[in-house]
């Protein structure tokens, strides 16, 4: 155990209480406590002043009451009841434990305590409510976790599944399998469709007026009645006369006959 205890075995740092703005760093370490500050203010006397260093023994730091009121001054009295604890030998193991073993330490635990011990710090609450430590209770529960069920955990997290049943699970991996098989099947389609195209089973319009135009002289028959030649207006008198008296009852005076060139 005495592996764990790294060096330091707590730090802290911050500025003091208003209006002071000093700012202040508490180390302690496995033989030392380490107390540093700097003077921070606007005042013309305090221009020169130099940080300054303070560095005891646990035992020194257990008998100088001075040191103690001035860090529960600054960080709290929690704290300085702490760092009693630690230069008196009161070491929290637990708390120094590396995550995948406190992560087995877990699994033995009920819900209810694991609630209770992410209160405790906020190493344990960032750990109690990791995406490792849910997907370990999911597996713990289930016997086997299928491949679906570890996709959609990718998306709402190990613990909406764990809290989801497991039919409403099979409802969402279905509505997750259709919104991944409808797009395949428009992207097969749109393929399909080009395929066809290419071998000529879909007609194609032509590119360009120009070539819309090539192509209907190449078939004898003049579509533009600005080229100089004329429709054959017996073929057409029929509809010319049904589209003149469309245009006479809609108040237009002239017809078509009238208006073509």
């Amino acid at each position: 155990m005495a592996s764990l205890l790294k060096d330091p075995l707590f730090e802290i740092s911050g500025q003091g209480p208003p209006p002071n703005k000093d700012f202040y760093h508490l180390a302690v370490t496995r033989t030392d406590v380490i107390w540093r500050f700097w003077k921070i203010s606007l005042r013309n006397d305090c221009k020169n002043a130099k940080p300054g260093e303070q560095i005891q023994s646990h035992g020194d730091y257990l008998d100088d009451s001075r040191l103690q009121s001035q860090v529960s001054l600054v960080f709290g009295r929690e704290i300085q009841a702490y760092t009693r604890a630690l230069c008196q030998g009161c070491y929290d193991y637990l708390e120094r434990l590396p995550d995948p073993l406190l992560l087995r330490i877990l699994a033995y635990l009920e819900l209810e305590d694991v609630g209770r011990l992410g209160q405790t710090s906020h190493r344990f609450r960032k750990l109690c409510g990791s995406e490792e430590f849910w997907e370990q209770a999911v597996r713990g529960r289930w016997e086997t976790v299928s491949a679906e069920v570890r996709a959609l955990a990718t998306e709402v997290g190990w613990r909406q599944v764990f809290f989801t049943s497991k039919l409403q699970l099979q409802k969402l991996i279905s509505r997750r399998r259709q919104n991944r098989v409808e797009p395949q099947l428009r992207v097969e389609e749109e393929e399909q469709a080009e395929e066809e195209e290419e071998e000529g089973l879909i007609p194609q319009a032509a590119g360009t007026p120009e070539e819309f135009w090539d192509c209907a002289g190449s078939s004898g028959t003049n579509l533009n009645p600005g080229t100089g030649n004329s429709f054959d207006t017996e073929s057409y008198s029929d509809s010319d006369s049904l589209f003149d008296s469309g245009l006479q009852e809609s108040g237009f005076g002239s017809s078509v006959a009238d208006t073509w060139p």
